[in-house]
């Protein structure tokens, strides 16, 4: 019996993530396709979305954007991530009132430390940071990408692994035509710590959003490529030129 290209991927388990959503319902109108132009494409396509609709995420689909984040590489096959998931309306609620206040209390250290700035300008600052928060909390679903600091190689996963799963995870998310964002600073670590009552065991890497963008942003500029690439050596080759601060 002839084994076909199709049976051979499905025999190497090779089914989530991006190959799997042939057989699913998109959640945007560009699913990506399964050929290597169409995948590349995707990592053009992935940005950083800021606001969400409230449109549910399928289990199915969030089940394969998670299995497609586990495949990533880790040191001594270690594997040593929690994807932690929440879709608990007020654990999200909750998360998002603890933010909040962090942040209006660092707007208050900012205007005590900074007496010279004007009023008008702080309290721009101050609404532009507080409509960026409200839209990190628009989404339906949101993952805490962990690492066990207690398992092998906890060291090299902080730094290598737990970064590469979450990008996979972006891009799977991408694929079926959802948002997300690395967030950091954007949910402080100890929010979520204390909300989600995460064991110490377990070090943050991330938490992103994921969700149907409300409207995608507008394309950032990204440096070409001839600039980023050298080959052999890098003498004579420029150091990047600074590029206009995009928050």
């Amino acid at each position: 019996m002839t084994t076909t290209r199709r049976q051979m991927i499905q025999y190497a388990g090779v089914t989530g993530g991006v190959l799997a959503g042939i057989s699913s319902a998109p959640a945007a109108a560009d699913p990506a396709a399964t050929s290597p132009a169409a995948f590349l494409g995707l990592f053009a396509k992935r940005q950083t979305v800021r606001k969400y609709k409230p449109d549910p995420v399928p289990e199915e689909h969030l089940q394969q954007i998670l299995d497609a984040a586990r495949r990533g590489p880790t040191c001594m096959n270690q594997q040593p991530w929690k994807f932690l998931v929440v879709r608990d309306k007020a654990k999200i609620s909750a998360m998002r009132t603890a933010t909040l206040a962090s942040l209006a209390k660092r707007f208050e250290k900012n205007a005590a430390d900074n007496k010279q700035m004007k009023a008008q300008e702080l309290e721009s600052r101050r609404a532009k940071s507080v409509r960026m928060i409200d839209g990190y909390f628009s989404a339906p679903v949101y993952v805490v990408v962990l690492v066990d600091s207690e398992s092998s190689c906890s060291g090299y996963a902080l730094k290598h692994d737990g970064p590469i799963a979450a990008a996979y995870l972006m891009l799977a998310a991408r694929a079926f035509g959802y948002g997300t964002a690395y967030l950091t600073d954007g949910i402080p670590d100890q929010i979520t710590r204390e909300v989600l009552a995460i064991p110490s065991r377990y070090q943050r890497i991330c938490i992103t959003p994921v969700g149907v963008p409300d409207g995608w942003p507008e394309p950032v500029f990204k440096r070409k490529l001839e600039e980023m690439v050298a080959y052999e050596t890098l003498h004579g080759h420029p150091p990047n030129q600074p590029v206009p601060y995009n928050p």
